[in-house]
């Protein structure tokens, strides 16, 4: 599944070709995604979107209308094309702009999503409004974290994975930043002190921004809104690489299940 990184890069990709641009229509080929497709999208025609927006892994675009929040999901993929690119299987939903060209959604899988809001959804849509801040922002310090962790027997792997504390600290990105803080993912989040704290969370926001600057992580489906490859896969220390030695100490890593997610860690880095 892409994560924040991933989401945000398609964001990055495809803001500039509609911010600004007005809807001439939306072409709903099929609505059977995680939630049908309302049927008040195509009342988007017309409108002019002032911005894209991300907020944990969902898109969200703005328009004088309405706002149209798009999920990726396990396999959806947004690509800015001319709009009378062939289209081929999946391809869902097109929303095409006065530049001629169309924000084409793919999704294999199904397990995206496509709605509308008439109020900004951060607000008080059922979908955004319990989440937790996102990890690059101010809100989300060490401070933050370890009053949130008071008394959790929670391993730390798991807690900080939890929409609800942290928005978009995906698997990837949870195993990459524990190890670099040299913290076991089965301790229990409140007994990470807040010292060992402050050193997780500039990591996590490091590695979150190392992954966006090198356009995500390709494992099986992402691709960035142009069509290329993400290259942080190339920079992973543990993630994936269970078994192999350790790049610090040279130890072979240890790969488990936690939280129903591959977990793996160095037991001589990571205490």
């Amino acid at each position: 599944m892409p994560e924040l990184p991933e989401v945000e890069v398609s964001r990055m990709g495809i803001a500039p070709h509609l911010e600004g641009q007005t809807i001439t229509s939306v072409v709903v080929r099929d609505r059977r995604l995680r939630w049908p497709i309302p049927e008040g999208v195509t009342a988007l025609a017309g409108a002019e979107i002032a911005r894209v927006e991300r907020r944990a892994k969902y898109l969200i675009l703005h328009t004088d209308k309405g706002y149209l929040i798009i999920h990726l999901g396990m396999s959806g993929k947004l690509r800015v094309v001319p709009k009378d690119s062939l289209v081929v299987k999946h391809d869902h939903v097109d929303i095409q702009l006065s530049s001629g060209q169309c924000l084409r959604f793919n999704d294999p899988r199904r397990f995206g999503c496509v709605l509308l809001s008439e109020q900004h959804p951060g607000l008080d849509h059922p979908l955004l409004k319990d989440l937790g801040p996102e990890p690059l922002t101010e809100a989300f310090t060490a401070g933050y974290l370890h009053q949130r962790a008071k008394g959790r027997q929670q391993a730390i792997k798991t807690f900080i994975m939890d929409n609800h504390v942290v928005v978009g600290v995906g698997n990837i990105y949870a195993n990459e930043a524990l190890f670099k803080a040299g913290i076991h993912p089965k301790r229990a989040a409140g007994k990470v002190s807040l010292a060992r704290l402050q050193r997780l969370v500039p990591i996590i926001k490091q590695t979150l921004t190392e992954a966006i600057a090198q356009g995500g992580t390709t494992l099986q489906d992402f691709t960035q809104a142009d069509g290329q490859p993400g290259y942080f896969k190339q920079h992973l220390n543990v993630y994936g690489r269970g078994g192999k030695q350790c790049m610090v100490c040279k130890q072979e890593l240890t790969e488990i299940r936690l939280g129903q997610r591959s977990t793996v860690y160095c037991k001589r880095c990571q205490r």
